[in-house]
């Protein structure tokens, strides 16, 4: 990440930790830069995704009345690259792949005259 995007990653977490119960004992500059050393080589697209994600429960926690530890950070952040990779080659492969050529059973028989029958008994 720039430095640009630590500053934001730090406002978000900064946002985590406030919405989680915090030890009174626990060094709040030395925890935030913990978490910023855990998803340092993350994207900052994927490390907000995460934070989001436990905000709102939706993250996997042992308990979700407690902040993350920076490990549990890291694995989510991780999960949200995989996500946004496999939609990303999901939607590429969508839009490489071309309609059937044949048109399938249904354009078969239609060429091939066996659907006029069917079409004669509704007619009729």
């Amino acid at each position: 990440m720039t430095a640009a995007e630590l500053q934001q990653a730090a406002k978000a977490l900064a946002a985590m930790f406030s919405c989680f119960p915090q030890s009174a004992q626990a060094d709040a500059e030395m925890q935030l830069r913990g978490y910023l050393a855990a998803v340092q080589d993350a994207e900052l697209e994927d490390v907000e995704a995460a934070i989001r994600r436990f905000i709102r429960g939706e993250a996997k926690m042992s308990n979700a009345q407690f902040c993350p530890s920076s490990a549990q950070l890291s694995i989510e952040v991780r999960e949200r690259r995989l996500m946004r990779d496999l939609m990303a080659k999901r939607a590429s492969l969508g839009a490489s792949s071309s309609p059937p050529r044949s048109g399938g059973e249904v354009a078969r028989r239609s060429r091939d005259g066996e659907g006029s029958t069917l079409r004669e008994i509704k007619a009729g």
